[in-house]
């Protein structure tokens, strides 16, 4: 690893923005589009490809037509197969989805400080544009217009060393296998207990990483009935997930993650306790840090608990699509 590596502020020295602290605007420049991708150098994941050991690949993607029925008011996933008549053995298919219908990674378009209508960077919500956005000409792309879009983090790349803590197994191992919450009830994961797995597992967390936690949504909604399954997109939306806590932010900042992620439906825990702001606004809005959620990580567990290691090199490359405001991860794991 290099050892020139720039000093970052710790999250007690970011400034406050109004009722937020730990503002990050000023540690990536004014004119930052990455946020905590800036973290993920060509030195730091030339380290974490030695992670690549055996040569087995697995994937993080929950197939895209799931959930059938999205939470959130989202539309639910339609997928067309065409075949072209006439041509003998020819199909065409079209997708129409809602990019966080499913596993996804939350950009920097999604989600602000809500009460003060800023993004990023202090950008105002009034300054996108929204509806239909068409671009024609490759060579006259308006840069404000695409400006904090997914195609940053596309065109970058989120790749390095990837890090499972598997709290549905914390929890299980001592508890009779069974989890002591429901993943689909509101039900914070306080900092505490994710420290502890990660001692229990023997992670040493590292400058740049990608985190992801294993709460149990996935899990959870393969063992439900199909009325559950389909009841997702009528019923409020209560989920588990990490709480708001400062001291869930300091965990967060101060490891220096580039990226966080989870299977659940909404990172944090859902909804978050009355007049505590969202996770979302601090991550997104404040830091620039990636958010995914609904990723699959049954069949990384496995190899995780097959092989004791909980490490992994972490490839994903969102879809490039200018000025976007989510995309699926196209995540996967290398041991």
């Amino acid at each position: 690893m290099a050892t020139t590596e720039r000093q970052l502020p710790s999250y007690d020295e970011l400034p406050a923005f109004k009722d937020f602290s730990g503002c990050a605007w000023e540690v990536w420049g004014k004119d930052d589009q990455l946020g905590t991708i800036n973290l993920l150098t060509d030195e730091v994941v030339k380290e974490a490809a030695k992670e690549i050991r055996l040569g087995k690949a697995v994937c993080l993607n929950w197939p895209v037509q799931f959930p059938d029925k999205p939470a959130f008011g989202r539309i639910p996933p339609q997928h067309e197969v065409i075949f072209k008549a006439g041509r003998g053995a020819v199909h065409d298919d079209v997708l129409h989805i809602n990019t966080q219908s499913g596993s996804q990674w939350d950009g920097l378009k999604h989600f602000g400080l809500l009460k003060h209508g800023l993004f990023y960077q202090g950008t105002p919500a009034s300054f996108f544009q929204s509806g239909n956005i068409r671009i024609p000409d490759p060579t006259d792309i308006d840069p404000e217009l695409i400006k904090f879009g997914i195609h940053n983090w596309a065109q970058h790349g989120i790749c390095g060393r990837g890090v499972l803590l598997d709290m549905v197994q914390f929890y299980t191992e001592g508890n009779g296998g069974r989890l002591p919450y429901d993943p689909m009830t509101t039900h914070a994961i306080p900092v505490t207990d994710i420290v502890a797995c990660a001692q229990k597992q023997g992670i040493t967390f590292r400058r740049g990483d990608i985190l992801l936690l294993r709460v149990g949504f996935i899990q959870r909604f393969y063992g439900g009935t199909q009325e559950e399954r389909q009841a997702l997109s009528e019923r409020k939306e209560n989920f588990a997930g990490i709480e708001q806590s400062d001291d869930m932010k300091r965990f967060l900042w101060n490891n220096h993650f580039a990226a966080v992620a989870s299977d659940q439906p909404a990172l944090e825990r859902w909804p978050p306790p009355e007049g505590v702001p969202h996770l979302h606004e601090t991550l997104l809005g404040l830091w620039g840090m990636p958010i995914g959620e609904f990723f699959d990580l049954e069949a990384l567990s496995k190899q995780c608990a097959e092989t004791g290691r909980y490490t992994f090199f972490f490839s994903s490359w969102p879809l490039n699509v200018l000025g976007g405001v989510a995309s699926p991860p196209n995540a996967a794991a290398y041991f």
